[in-house]
C-alpha cells in the first residue's frame, strides 16, 4: 500500500462528491450520511437500553481513519445503500392510523447499512478501464444479539480494494476484506478497519488483474462453464464439498451470460472469445443484485475463482468447470 500512495498525486482539494450510481442494487435504497445522523434512531441492547455501535459511528470511524491514512488526499462522500427498514413508532400515536403518522410520531432505522467512498488520487489502468481505491463497510444488525447487555459482540464487515469506473463494479481481495470482524466498543472497530488498510496490498491486485487481459475462454469454453454452474445448486452435499466453493446463483448466471453478448465494454470479441478480466467484470456486475449481508463474500468469491481459473489456463491445468 505505501508504494501506492507514494506514487499517488498529493492533493488537498475539497472532497468530492461520489459518484451517483450505485455500487450495489438489489432491495436497497440511497441515504446520505446527514439523514442517518439526523433522522434515524440508533438500535440499543435491550437489557440496560445501552447504544449499538451506530451506522453513523461505523461510516464516520472509517472515514476518519482513511483520511488520516491517506493525509492530504481527498476522499470522496460516501456513496450509502439501506435496506430492511424497522419502523416504529412514539406511545402518544399508537391508536394512530398509519397515514395519520406525523413525522415527529415516527421512527426508523435500517437494519442493514453498505457504503462505500473512494480516494480518487490513487488510481491505476487495465484494458482501458480506469479503477479508483475505494474503501467502506456493511453493517447488519440481524448479526447481533441485542437482546443482551451492552458489551455484547457486534459484528461488522469491511474492504478496501478497486472499483472499476467504467461500470462501478467492486473489486474485493481476499487482504482487502475482513467480513467477520467482532468487536464490543468503537476502539476495537477502529483498529480492525486501521489493520485492513495498512495490510492491503493493492500493487499485487493490480498486478493480478492486469494478467487476466493475456488468458481468455473460447464461446464453446464460456458455455460450458456457465452450463456447469448452474448445475452446481443442485449437487449433492457430498459432491460440493468435493469442489471449491462457488457463491454465484442461476439469477446471476442468467445475467452474466445476458452480458457476454449484450455489455458494452465487456462482452465477447468478434471470435466469441472473452478474456478473464471482461468474464470477470460480468461476475462482479451480476454480483450489483446481491443483498446487502451476502455481497461482499460473494465479490470475494468472484475474484477467487476467476484466480483459479486464470492458473489453470496459465499452466494448462484441469478446470473443474470445465472438465
Amino acid at each position: 500500500m505505501e508504494q501506492l500512495v507514494a506514487s499517488a498525486n498529493q492533493t488537498t482539494g475539497i472532497d468530492e462528491a461520489a459518484n451517483t450510481s450505485s455500487f450495489i442494487e438489489a432491495n436497497t435504497i440511497s441515504s446520505t450520511l446527514e439523514e442517518i445522523r439526523n433522522r434515524h434512531i440508533i438500535p440499543v441492547f435491550t437489557k440496560d437500553n445501552e447504544t449499538a455501535i451506530s451506522h453513523t459511528e461505523f461510516l464516520e470511524t472509517t472515514l476518519d481513519i482513511a483520511k488520516d491514512y491517506f493525509h492530504g488526499m481527498s476522499v470522496t462522500n460516501p456513496v450509502i445503500r439501506l435496506s430492511h427498514p424497522v419502523k416504529g413508532r412514539i406511545p402518544e400515536a399508537r391508536n394512530k392510523q398509519a397515514k395519520d403518522l406525523l413525522d415527529h410520531e415516527k421512527s426508523l432505522y435500517y437494519e442493514r447499512m453498505a457504503f462505500m467512498f473512494e480516494v480518487p488520487e490513487i488510481s491505476r489502468e487495465i484494458n482501458g478501464n480506469k479503477l479508483s481505491l475505494s474503501i467502506g463497510g456493511v453493517k447488519a444488525y440481524n448479526e447481533d444479539n441485542l437482546y443482551n447487555k451492552k458489551g455484547s459482540t457486534e459484528h461488522f464487515k469491511i474492504f478496501i480494494g478497486f472499483q472499476n469506473k467504467v461500470c462501478l463494479n467492486l473489486k474485493i481481495w481476499t487482504d482487502g476484506l475482513k467480513d467477520d470482524v467482532r468487536v464490543i466498543d468503537l476502539d476495537g472497530l477502529g483498529k480492525n478497519i486501521r489493520q485492513l488498510i495498512t495490510g492491503y496490498d493493492a500493487e499485487a491486485q493490480i498486478l493480478q488483474m492486469q494478467e487476466w487481459t493475456n488468458y481468455h475462454l473460447t464461446e464453446h469454453q464460456f458455455a460450458q462453464l456457465i452450463g456447469k454452474a448452474k448445475l452446481y445448486q443442485f449437487l449433492g452435499t457430498q459432491e460440493r464439498k468435493q469442489l471449491p466453493p462457488f457463491q454465484f446463483l442461476d439469477c446471476h448466471l442468467s445475467t452474466i451470460a445476458k452480458d457476454y453478448y449484450s455489455n458494452e465494454s465487456f462482452c465477447r470479441d468478434q471470435d466469441g472469445n472473452i478474456n478473464l478480466w471482461n468474464l470477470y467484470n460480468l461476475f462482479t456486475g451480476a454480483n450489483k443484485s446481491s443483498y446487502i449481508d451476502k455481497f461482499l463474500e460473494r465479490g470475494l468469491n468472484a475474484s477467487e475463482f476467476i484466480t483459479s481459473l486464470n492458473q489453470a489456463i496459465k499452466h494448462k491445468e484441469d478446470f473443474w468447470l470445465l472438465n
